[in-house]
């Protein structure tokens, strides 16, 4: 079957949240934090990048490691945070991140690494001066932007740190800097607010962090984190520097805000924090977001939707599919993994994953991996699938009816009904008793575009591995 691009959109053992793609040269380049499968915290991992052809967002290739924690003169034992690249007018790549407080210094900086190349190696360059500003506006999730000569640097968050001494002050939110290109780090202005926590504008989709900055057109995007934490929204203005306008919400990984779903226990997947930006590529726009994995927010997986930009400069939110940067719905032909399910609930409905502590499976599905971290051997599945469980995929391109299979592995009696959107399309018998198993059944549903939609009903519970045509 010719290559497809799934949601994620990375091998399965990669967890890369934050993603920030940009165009160098004639590919694609991803940088993002890295996190650990099943971590205890964010960020575990060192920087790695990714890349794939401008022309062909289907082959990513492993770029390797391009920054260490340790290459950090001054690195404390914490993990990095959402870092961001640009291309700076002197030729050179800079990478800025965030540095977290610890032991040796007791608040956020944002540090700099440069490179010759966009896959490093990147090598320390210093410090960005904030510390005057630092109470007003916190030092996290930078971004970059360069335009004409010129540099923006953006960061932020509405995070409160009791134990740092600040939860009683109030951040202002987002803020924006001009650098001096020369050095890349001394400010040539004080923080210019981008958008605030909250207010009669931004209403409840006020800043929270992840800031972004992109230009489609003439109109420059700044693209963040709401204070629901499950969406990725924009703003607008007519300068790299605002002032900003609330746009909307480009998308939310529970499709919160879409078919009447109002929050996040009837979203149509488990949430969490989302991180992102916008892509311009092939005459196509795409903004990349991360979904949550392990039951917690620590195991973060990146994923991308295409959107439309309206001729006036809108984004409609788009919801969150299987398919992403395939460029259309997925063949319905072959076997596809169940970690491909861009939708997942319990009975009970779904829940946001948040906070520092992990929560217990209870009904609760969830994706996870056999095998240790970002061991390529390993696979991906949907663990404690039971009874009142469904897993959605969107979208499929089904040409004439025939079977369906899926593969699961535990102990479970019941059945598995497969809905299309008009009702059922396939009723599977599950008879597990141990070990691993495929179970079919005839499909019947009309040719098209359709999504699919599985729900269990019965005892016991499985791992869902796989769906097959």
């Amino acid at each position: 079957m010719e290559k497809q691009c799934l949601n994620p959109y990375l091998p399965n053992y990669e967890y890369i949240p934050d993603g920030e793609p940009h165009v160098f040269g004639d590919r694609v380049y991803l940088y993002g934090s890295h996190d650990c499968f099943n971590g205890r915290t964010f960020c575990m991992n060192d920087y790695v990048t990714w890349s794939a052809p401008v022309d062909n967002l289907k082959d990513w290739r492993y770029e390797g490691v391009i920054w260490k924690k340790t290459d950090d003169p001054a690195y404390n034992g914490k993990s990095m945070y959402a870092p961001d690249v640009c291309l700076a007018p002197d030729g050179k790549y800079y990478l800025y991140y965030a540095f977290a407080p610890g032991v040796t210094r007791k608040s956020w900086a944002i540090r700099c690494a440069v490179s010759d190349k966009p896959t490093g190696p990147f090598v320390y360059h210093g410090e960005v001066d904030l510390y005057p500003y630092s109470k007003q506006f916190l030092p996290f999730d930078p971004a970059v932007y360069v335009e004409d000569g010129r540099v923006w640097l953006y960061y932020g968050s509405a995070m409160f740190f009791p134990v740092l001494g600040v939860s009683k002050r109030k951040l202002m939110g987002g803020a924006v800097v001009e650098l001096d290109p020369r050095d890349m780090l001394t400010l040539k202005s004080a923080p210019v607010q981008t958008l605030p926590i909250g207010g009669k504008e931004v209403g409840e989709h006020g800043f929270f962090e992840a800031s972004s900055m992109r230009k489609i057109g003439e109109k420059y995007y700044f693209v963040y984190s709401s204070a629901l934490g499950h969406e990725l929204c924009y703003a607008t203005g007519d300068s790299p520097a605002g002032p900003f306008r609330y746009g909307g919400t480009i998308v939310s990984i529970g499709d919160i805000g879409l078919d009447g779903r109002t929050n996040v226990k009837n979203a149509s997947n488990y949430t969490g924090n989302t991180h992102g930006s916008i892509l311009s590529a092939g005459g196509k726009h795409y903004i990349f977001y991360h979904r949550q994995t392990n039951l917690h927010c620590f195991s973060r997986q990146g994923c991308a939707e295409e959107i439309t930009v309206a001729p006036d400069g809108s984004i409609g939110q788009v919801c969150v599919t299987s398919c992403g940067l395939n460029g259309g719905p997925l063949k319905a032909e072959g076997e596809y993994e169940a970690r491909i399910a861009c939708n997942l609930s319990s009975r009970k409905g779904c829940r946001f994953y948040g906070g520092i502590f992990k929560s217990g499976k209870g009904v609760h599905p969830y994706f996870t991996q056999t095998g240790k971290d970002r061991e390529k051997d390993g696979d991906q599945y949907i663990a404690n699938f039971r009874d009142g469980a469904t897993a959605g995929f969107k979208y499929f391109r089904f040409e004439g009816n025939g079977m369906i299979s899926v593969k699961v592995r535990g102990t479970a009696k019941g059945v598995m009904t497969v809905r299309g959107e008009n009702g059922e399309a396939a009723k599977i018998g599950i008879d597990l008793k141990k070990g691993e198993k495929t179970f079919s059944a005839p499909l019947n549903i009309t040719d098209g575009v359709h999504p699919l939609f599985f729900t269990y009903r019965g005892s016991g519970k499985f791992d869902f591995v796989s769906i097959s045509f």
